[in-house]
């Protein structure tokens, strides 16, 4: 993880990327990963109460498909707060660069 620190904490340096995105990111990615680590017990699971055919075992399988649903959505919700935090990151350092007249970056109408 060390090693993941470093690289992520030079492209943050090369690219000027906030502290603070760099941390969120860093965070739920670890939060995503954990999340699709336990998705595969599930699947496993899942696959083996499938397999067994026992009654039992098969209706635990729809709390089970069920809480893989939730961990999907949680990962999609994560995944889109990333890409929010990613826009807002970018947006504001669009402004930043535009100058004292906030025209940088535009393009001039022709007429």
């Amino acid at each position: 993880m060390a090693m993941e620190d470093d690289i992520l904490s030079s492209i943050a340096t090369s690219a000027k990327i906030e502290p603070k995105f760099l941390q969120t990111f860093h965070k739920n990615i670890a939060l995503v990963q954990s999340i699709l680590d336990q998705n595969r017990l599930l699947i496993n699971e899942i696959n083996q109460n499938h397999e067994s055919k026992i009654p039992d075992k098969l209706s635990r399988n729809v709390g089970l498909i069920r809480e893989l649903n939730n961990n999907i959505r949680r990962v999609v919700d994560l995944y889109a707060n990333l890409s929010d935090s990613a826009k807002s990151m970018e947006a504001s350092s669009e402004g930043e660069s535009a100058g004292s007249d906030g025209r940088a970056g535009q393009k001039r109408v022709r007429s």
